[in-house]
């Protein structure tokens, strides 16, 4: 019953994205249900049945990874002391987030199948004049086994994935370095030499390591140390810790790796696109000719490289902003980059991804004007929906992530003013990167096809 009561008690945010979760696999589903009505209508083209089917495959991991990245950002999930006590673990809040993305899924794939039996004329007459009859396979029987099998592709893979991905983790056993003895086999850690008879001095064994250490230490600093400070220029009392905050934020660790790997399998897919349109053009998810399985192996192979290279070029990006003597706000900006690079490179690989593979299909087509149909069109609309939903809510658990350290730097005194500027300043270095490498990619994957 607790469990139910923080599922239902979210904020009106939170439920706007359970929401988009329905419709998304709403959107998934149909597309689904209208591969399997033309395999029923077109029973001789097994091989055009089988692509379509393929193409659907695109969308479902749209759908998968916007449910991962709501799941993710749920306050009501997220574990919070107390909650251990009356039985809601990590393990428990987990199979709740899983129990959570399941019923979103699950609504949007009946919302699919009423509209899918409303068109195809099963539940009242056939409407629009029968315009969906032909694709949706209106005068065949329809196989519920089958439909039910698609319809639970989407509850399933993105439970499982949430389920997967939020699982408790047990920290790891911490290395123990060796113990290490002194004289006589007695415990010690002492960095000088001792001489015999050390051990029976009077008071010997009473200090620690740190007090031996300091006691071995030099009392006066060097002149170098001395001269260094001297030389140093004053800093008013009031403005140190507001300079400190602004200036002074903990380095990151280290960059991402993935970063050669994603740029091999870009070039990998760009090559095998490439190699698609020399016989075939450029194809739309309508018609799907027989070079449309290369060209969807080299997009989702282009797209996977994106995703891994992301985190190390937003990473590059922070890095670059802070170079070459940064003040306040560019230190503030690259370093929040650095910090988050992983968690915002990775969707916005998916929306680069995304944006070339359109800009290549619409805008650099030069043969005939394509024909999108419907499901073409709401193919499209899943897909761009579910990336650049997932990027926004990337964001939105970034900023979550950042509120203890916002509130500290409001604290110390930094302006608002500054704050927003920083932020604006990594959308614009963000932009300023991806933007034309989204148009060299859509340039190189529909070069083939001009030619």
């Amino acid at each position: 019953m607790l469990a139910l009561r923080l599922t239902r008690g979210a904020r009106p945010a939170v439920q706007l994205r359970r929401l988009l979760v329905a419709a998304a696999s709403a959107g998934t589903g149909f597309l689904l249900l209208g591969a399997l009505g033309y395999a029923l209508g077109h029973p001789e083209t097994p091989g055009a049945a089988v692509l379509r089917l393929a193409w659907c495959l695109v969308p479902l991991a749209a759908t998968v990874y916007f449910a991962l990245a709501v799941a993710r950002t749920d306050p009501g999930t997220r574990p919070r002391p107390g909650l251990s006590a009356v039985g809601l673990g990590p393990g428990r809040l987990m199979a709740v987030s899983a129990l959570t993305t399941a019923l979103s899924t699950t609504l949007g794939s009946l919302l699919a199948l009423l509209v899918f039996l409303l068109l195809r004329g099963d539940l009242t007459g056939m409407p629009f004049d029968g315009a969906a009859a032909q694709f949706l396979a209106a005068d065949q029987p329809l196989p519920v086994p089958g439909a039910l099998i698609l319809l639970s592709l989407v509850p399933a893979l993105a439970s499982t994935t949430v389920a997967v991905a939020l699982r408790p983790r047990e920290p790891r056993p911490t290395v123990r370095s060796p113990r290490a003895f002194g004289r006589f086999g007695a415990y010690g850690h002492s960095v000088s030499r001792e001489t015999f008879g050390a051990y029976g001095r009077f008071g010997a064994r009473l200090r620690g390591p740190a007090r031996q250490q300091e006691a071995a230490a030099p009392t006066a600093p060097p002149p170098s140390a001395e001269r260094t400070a001297a030389e140093a220029p004053a800093t008013p009392a009031g403005a140190g810790a507001g300079a400190g905050a602004l200036t002074g934020p903990p380095p990151p660790g280290e960059a991402p790796a993935g970063l050669p790997w994603g740029i091999a399998i870009v070039a990998v897919g760009l090559a095998v696109q490439a190699y698609a349109g020399r016989s075939v053009p450029v194809p739309a998810p309508t018609y799907l000719p027989v070079g449309a399985i290369a060209v969807l192996v080299g997009w989702i192979l282009t797209a996977l490289g994106l995703v891994l290279a992301s985190p190390g070029l937003t990473h590059l990006c922070g890095r670059l902003l802070q170079s070459v003597r940064p003040g306040a706000l560019r230190l503030l900006a690259g370093r929040g980059l650095m910090a988050e690079a992983t968690r915002i490179g990775r969707p916005l690989g998916v929306v680069c991804a995304v944006a070339s593979a359109t800009y290549a299909l619409t805008a650099l087509y030069d043969g005939p004007a394509p024909s999108f149909g419907p499901l073409t069109t709401l193919g499209a609309l899943v897909v761009t929906g579910c990336t650049v939903a997932t990027l926004l809510t990337a964001a939105d658990e970034v900023r979550q992530c950042r509120a203890d350290t916002t509130a500290a730097l409001l604290r110390l005194g930094a302006p608002a003013t500054v704050l927003r500027g920083a932020a604006a300043l990594r959308a614009a270095a963000l932009l300023a990167l991806f933007g034309p490498l989204t148009v060299a990619i859509a340039n190189l994957a529909a070069l083939p096809s001009a030619h």
